[in-house]
């Protein structure tokens, strides 16, 4: 049975992408901690991040640096990583902008619309 994640990857689920390359997805999370709390995730369904085949972990850890380091810039903030592994059975690293604010477990209820402007903000083209 695929993961809420890879039917996301196979558009059978819509999303609020911010990135896309040809091994890893990045969207909004719908659960955020914080604004701009986004999911990277690899397109192999593997259920823990140390599972992973190495250039799978390479390419799941590239795009986390490299979208931390754009978020950090567009949005002013830093960026806190969490891997926790338990609430998705698929690999899947979180980034969320650090704001003073925030607490572990916390979740905002955003509108629609501010998931989209926040989608515009953070979007990645190289």
């Amino acid at each position: 049975m695929s993961s809420i994640f890879t039917k996301i990857i196979n558009g059978e689920i819509p999303c609020y992408k911010i990135y896309e390359d040809e091994k890893t997805m990045a969207f909004l999370d719908i659960n955020p901690e914080t604004k701009g709390h986004t999911l990277v995730i690899p397109k192999a369904e593997v259920e823990k991040v140390y599972d992973l085949e190495p250039e799978d972990f390479d390419a799941l850890m590239h795009t986390v640096k490299k979208l931390s380091i754009h978020m950090e810039k567009v949005l002013g903030k830093r960026i806190v990583w969490k891997v926790v592994g338990t609430d998705v059975p698929h690999a899947h690293v979180h980034l969320m902008p650090l704001d003073d604010s925030w607490y572990y477990g916390r979740e905002l209820h955003l509108e629609k619309s501010e998931f989209e402007e926040i989608q515009k903000t953070l979007e990645y083209h190289e």
